[in-house]
């Protein structure tokens, strides 16, 4: 990706790194949330694992969504912003959530989570 977004005619418009940082950060914490969601609603006790999964599965989609949008660097007015602070605030409350639980996939994810919001909040403050 990184290719690519180097051969985008508004390339300038951002830190490269930093957007690619964020990109790689989203998309894998989409995954990593799906297959949260997935491993508690397979787990032994699925009905206490509800917020859990219903975060992950906010997380997912805001993480891909931020993706996307980071995927396409030109200039497209402030409302990217507003989509990489809603990331970052999901993924924070995700993160707070799974990581209050034992289980692997779910420590897994809290981490990931946290490292989506850092590399979107190092985007902003780049930007800003």
């Amino acid at each position: 990706m990184t290719d690519i977004l180097r051969m985008h005619p508004d390339r300038d418009t951002f830190d490269l790194a930093q957007l690619r940082a964020a990109i790689d950060a989203a998309s894998a914490c989409a995954s990593t949330c799906a297959s949260c969601a997935d491993a508690c609603l397979r787990g032994d006790h699925p009905g206490e694992m509800v917020r859990c999964i219903d975060l992950c599965n906010q997380c997912a989609a805001i993480c891909r969504t931020t993706a996307d949008i980071l995927s396409r660097p030109g200039p497209n007015g402030d409302s990217w912003e507003e989509i990489v602070r809603a990331c970052i605030a999901v993924c924070r409350e995700c993160a707070d959530e799974c990581g209050g639980h034992d289980m692997d996939h779910c420590q897994a994810c809290a981490q990931a989570c946290r490292e989506c919001a850092e590399a979107c909040e190092a985007l902003l403050s780049v930007v800003d």
